[in-house]
């Protein structure tokens, strides 16, 4: 982030869990209409928007600050790809996503064809690997006004929802991985980040998998 955060801001932000925190590996309770309009729960929400922001993240869900809860929230702004290769960016079908809450989201999956990417998490901090996901999903969910919503989503977008509803049943891209593409993001951005995805495969010995 281009300036620090206020002292308002940081009161907002919440600790991130590391892998091996026992909530993130159980799958979370749904939450009723009437929790979701609680104040506690909109309070909440505006903390993980504030905390994912200031990370930065694309998305948050609530076992990562410890609220084994089937809450998660999303955004893609157009900072994150700021001076990004176009090519990079459609190879990815990355567009921007305006922030939204998912709350016991349902997830389909609406194309079969799978795709692979690097993928990080801020609860596996300072790692990357290669995870397969589906190029697109369909989620049913409630907001946080609690009524109902449909995301139809592909590329980039349904990764980001694949990902995070993973957390919200115990589930982190580790469990996903191709296992031998996992490295720091140091050594990804200083070995790998402009190569093309099959020759990182060809080089790593994935081929076949």
């Amino acid at each position: 982030m281009a300036n620090g955060p206020s002292d308002a801001h940081s009161a907002l932000r919440l600790k991130i869990l590391q892998v091996g925190e026992p909530v993130l590996r159980v799958g979370a309770r749904d939450l009723s209409a009437d929790e979701i309009r609680s104040p506690r729960i909109q309070d909440l929400i505006e903390r993980m928007r504030d905390t994912m922001r200031d990370a930065p993240g694309v998305g948050l869900a609530a076992p990562q600050i410890g609220e084994s809860l089937q809450l998660a929230v999303v955004e893609d702004c157009a900072e994150y790809v700021h001076g990004a290769d176009p090519a990079w960016i459609a190879e990815r079908e990355r567009a921007l996503v305006p922030f939204c809450v998912l709350i016991n989201p349902r997830l389909s999956v609406t194309a079969e064809e799978r795709v692979e990417f690097f993928e990080g998490c801020l609860s596996v901090a300072g790692f990357t690997a290669l995870v397969a996901r589906a190029r697109a999903v369909r989620v049913e969910c409630l907001n946080e006004r609690a009524e109902p919503v449909v995301i139809e989503a592909r590329g980039w977008h349904a990764r980001i929802l694949q990902h995070e509803i993973d957390h919200l049943n115990g589930c982190l891209y580790i469990d996903r991985m191709k296992r031998r593409s996992f490295m720091t993001t140091t050594n990804h951005a200083r070995y790998w980040k402009e190569q093309s995805i099959e020759s990182i495969r060809a080089a790593l010995g994935l081929d076949g998998q």
